[in-house]
């Protein structure tokens, strides 16, 4: 078998991908997010929803998958972040 830069790339997608799972389940059960910061979760899911546009302009499965994955789990812990930050004000 030949190791093909579209393999790498699915190796890497699968690995940054699967890495948001753990803290994506845990934010999901506890609802808590205190550790976790609004600024660097912002910032990282628009980062992610570029690459998400860049994978379709390009036409690439690796990118345009790995990053709509990564976007869905990353988009509900900012929810998350972003609802508790919000109660917390109003209190």
């Amino acid at each position: 078998m030949q190791i093909t830069p579209e393999i790498i790339g699915y190796v890497a997608a699968t690995f940054t991908t699967s890495s948001f799972l753990p803290q994506a389940i845990m934010t999901i059960r506890t609802r808590d997010t205190e550790g976790l910061s609004l600024s660097m979760y912002s910032i990282f899911t628009t980062g992610v929803l570029f690459w998400l546009i860049y994978g379709l302009l390009i036409n690439n499965l690796a990118i345009i998958v790995a990053n709509a994955i990564t976007l869905l789990l990353a988009a509900s812990i900012l929810s998350f972040k972003i609802y508790n930050t919000l109660k917390k004000n109003k209190q």
